[in-house]
């Protein structure tokens, strides 16, 4: 720490703290400002359930999360999800595509934290506009008839678009944290918990049985206000598979240990992989070769694979932050392109049409 300000007294330090202070508009209010209509309440309401029937095995279409890592420019977003959107309405009948809405993005030390914190990209955290931004888009995209999903990373940002979601993400660098299991365990809304960055999952597992528990925990309700937040816990919990510090988890011989261990729990098998990541050695492209693999598995008879998540944008790749930034290319982990996720999510709805017929 820099002694000249250690050797600051602790009352000279707060109030400096203080009168940097930017105070933000309270989750209400900005649901006031961007409000969502009866209609795509409705909406949202049925794709909601609609996941869960995948979940709970009464749906037999498989659940794919796809969109960038994350969202920094709203334009190429929205292009996107315009893709998407015609894209899902050709697969309906054996997907339901998610779009990715990711406005969060965690860092292992430091970094861009995504746009609802700093939307200008330029580090003046105008988080204001961001949550604003954050939301508006989100609006949009349920406009195209998507369902939406992001991870959800800070507690306090979640009452903002809470209301937009139809799946949410816990991390794997927050799935051990008590406050996002509280959390999860009282949003109306299916979450799937990451395995840990060591690849294990007990973690995950221990957090799908946290939240499905009631909780009376420490929050803020949507007027701002510090509260206790009641609970009454999520049954819509799942095990999303993302690899680990050695290596994948979604080869058929882990998603079977991990199905006994499940099992053994009396904890409902539902496994999603997320072919990136670990699982991709980080590779963007080669994420169509793990897809391929999870797809077999579930082709041969292994429902407990309800779902998979692909990192996609207009263009593959990804690309560091600059004064000049390449359209469509992400900021954060590399992405497929748009036209090869089509061609891969249009193969795979035929190879599973073909299987229904046979």
């Amino acid at each position: 720490m820099n002694s000249s300000i250690s050797a600051l007294p602790l009352s000279t330090l707060t109030s400096a703290n203080e009168a940097l202070t930017v105070r933000l508009p309270s989750s209400l209010q900005l649901k006031q400002q961007l409000p969502l209509s009866n209609e795509l309440s409705q909406q949202i309401s049925a794709h909601r359930q609609a996941v869960r029937a995948i979940l709970d095995g009464h749906d037999s279409r498989l659940l794919v999360i796809v969109g960038p890592c994350s969202i920094h420019d709203p334009q190429s977003a929205l292009e996107y999800a315009g893709k998407l959107a015609r894209l899902a309405d050709e697969v309906s009948n054996e997907m339901l595509l998610v779009m990715r809405a990711y406005v969060e993005k965690p860092r292992t030390t430091i970094g861009w934290k995504g746009l609802a914190y700093d939307p200008d990209l330029d580090g003046s955290d105008d988080m204001a506009t961001g949550l604003s931004l954050s939301r508006g888009l989100m609006l949009e995209m349920t406009r195209l008839g998507l369902p939406v999903a992001t991870e959800l990373l800070q507690p306090m940002a979640a009452g903002y678009f809470d209301d937009l979601l139809s799946w949410v993400a816990i991390g794997a660098r927050t799935t051990e944290s008590q406050i996002h299991r509280e959390m999860a365990s009282g949003l109306g809304i299916p979450v799937g918990f990451k395995n840990g960055t060591d690849g294990g999952v007990a973690v995950a597992v221990d957090a799908m049985r946290s939240a499905a528990h009631p909780h009376r925990h420490f929050g803020v309700d949507s007027q701002g206000h510090p509260a206790i937040i009641p609970t009454l816990g999520n049954p819509d919990t799942h095990l999303v598979l993302r690899g680990g510090h050695s290596g994948p988890n979604y080869d058929s011989a882990s998603v079977a240990r991990i199905r006994t261990e499940l099992a053994r729990l009396k904890i409902p098998s539902r496994i999603m992989v997320d072919c990136s990541h670990a699982n991709s050695g980080k590779d963007p492209l080669r994420q169509p070769s793990v897809f391929n693999d999870v797809l077999e598995q579930r082709l041969q008879g292994d429902h407990s694979l309800v779902g998979m998540m692909l990192e996609s944008h207009l263009f593959e790749g990804c690309q560091p932050l600059g004064t000049s930034l390449r359209y469509g290319v992400s900021v954060t982990d590399g992405c497929l392109g748009f036209d090869a996720t089509e061609r891969l999510l249009v193969d795979a709805a035929a190879r599973l049409r073909k299987r229904s017929r046979s």
